[in-house]
C-alpha cells in the first residue's frame, strides 16, 4: 500500500496535481506516524484501512462543518481530498449488504434491542471496516434495533 502510494505521489507531482501530492503526502505522513508507533514493525492491512478510515472521517466532518458554515470554498477543497482518498479504501458495501450483515450478526447473536448494540457493532466492525462508513452503519445498528 505505502509503495503504491509512493508512487502515486510521483505521478501526481509529474502531472502537476499539486491538491493531490498534498493529500497523498499526508497519507504517507499518517502512515510514517503509524509505523514511529509501532517502531519498526510493519503495519497490516488493518492498520492501513483505519489510518485511511480516520481520514475519510476527518475529511467528512470537516465538510459537514464547512457546509453548516457556508464556506462552498472549502467544502469543495475536502471533497476533492476525499475523492483522492477513496480509491485506496475497498470497494464500498451498498446499504442493502450492510443491512445483510447486520441482520446475520443480529440472530448469530440473538440481539433484539439497544442494549446489545455495542456487542453487535464490535462483531460486524472488522467485516465493515473500510468497506462502510461506520457512522453510517451505527445509524443502520440503531434503525434496526429500534
Amino acid at each position: 500500500m505505502k509503495a503504491t502510494i509512493q508512487s502515486d505521489v510521483k505521478d501526481a507531482m509529474r502531472a502537476k496535481e499539486r491538491e493531490k501530492v498534498t493529500t497523498l503526502r499526508a497519507i504517507l505522513a499518517e502512515i510514517q506516524e503509524a509505523e514511529l508507533q509501532k517502531r519498526g514493525e510493519g503495519l497490516s492491512e488493518a492498520d492501513y484501512l483505519t489510518i485511511l478510515n480516520r481520514m475519510v472521517n476527518q475529511r467528512r466532518e470537516s465538510i459537514d462543518q464547512f457546509k453548516k458554515a457556508d464556506r462552498a470554498d472549502l467544502v469543495e477543497k475536502e471533497e476533492a481530498q476525499l475523492a483522492y482518498i477513496m480509491p485506496y479504501l475497498p470497494e464500498q458495501l451498498s446499504d442493502a449488504e450492510i443491512v445483510a450483515i447486520i441482520d446475520a450478526a443480529m440472530a448469530k447473536l440473538e440481539v433484539n434491542d439497544m442494549s446489545g448494540m455495542g456487542k453487535l457493532m464490535s462483531a460486524i466492525r472488522p467485516e465493515l471496516l473500510g468497506k462502510a462508513d461506520m457512522g453510517a452503519v451505527s445509524a443502520l445498528v440503531k434503525s434496526r434495533l429500534g
